[in-house]
């Protein structure tokens, strides 16, 4: 009984043996001898390894301020559509003022100002066979005439217009108006050229009068004269 008591004593001091104080050995109330019973040595405690001193960890070099990265450009936005707003043509009554200021220009121009107008309205009127176009081609046609055809095909553009404006368009009385100005002008040329020819023709029949007369002023006048000069003599 005293053996298993004591087995149980010793496991229990070096259970504890790592502590700082040492339990007060209980004994059993019934089995406790004061003569017989000695208190057991305490279990060494056991020993640690010395703590060994931790250098602290070297100080790192101050980090270099890093270069502020390039940032690739933010894809750009899809831009909205883009609405092309077709600009409205010209009224009738805006291409009207614009023809009767081209028209006012025209008079004050030279022969070769006239001919590269001529040339540039020829190439718009190519592009855009419009009534304006026509009527500002007939007007050039009328100022430089280059050769006898051009009134012609200013009288052939007019009627052109007078064949497809309305009947209320302002560009179709302008037509008008112009071509009657230059079929009066036609007219007045013609006539003027007929009375010249008419002055020429009997120009020419005057000298082949005076002509006829003077031969026959010769003829007579040589007989007579030769008779004259007979007669003295004798």
């Amino acid at each position: 009984m005293r053996g298993r008591s004591t087995c149980a004593i010793l496991a229990l001091v070096a259970l504890v043996g790592g502590c700082a104080s040492l339990p007060t050995p209980v004994m059993p109330a019934d089995e406790y001898d004061p003569e017989t019973y000695s208190i057991p040595d305490p279990a060494p405690m056991a020993e640690l390894p010395p703590i060994e001193p931790i250098d602290p960890p070297p100080k790192a070099p101050p980090a270099e301020p890093l270069a502020p990265a390039t940032q690739s450009p933010a894809p750009a936005a899809s831009a909205p559509p883009v609405i092309v707003v077709t600009p409205a043509p010209p009224s009738e009554d805006e291409q009207m003022i614009a023809l009767l200021a081209d028209l006012q220009r025209f008079g004050t121009m030279q022969n070769d100002e006239l001919k590269r107008e001529l040339a540039a309205a020829t190439q718009s009127f190519a592009r855009q066979r419009t009534d304006v176009n026509r009527v500002r081609l007939a007007v050039l046609y009328t100022l430089v005439r280059g050769s006898p055809q051009d009134e012609q095909r200013a009288v052939q553009l007019f009627e052109n217009v007078a064949k497809s404006a309305a009947a209320t368009s302002p560009i179709r009385h302008l037509a008008a108006v112009l071509q009657t100005q230059v079929t009066e002008r036609q007219r007045a040329v013609h006539d003027e050229q007929q009375k010249a020819d008419a002055a020429i023709q009997k120009l020419e029949a005057l000298r082949a009068m005076e002509r006829s007369l003077l031969r026959d002023r010769v003829r007579s006048g040589g007989g007579g004269g030769a008779s004259g000069a007979g007669g003295s003599g004798r």
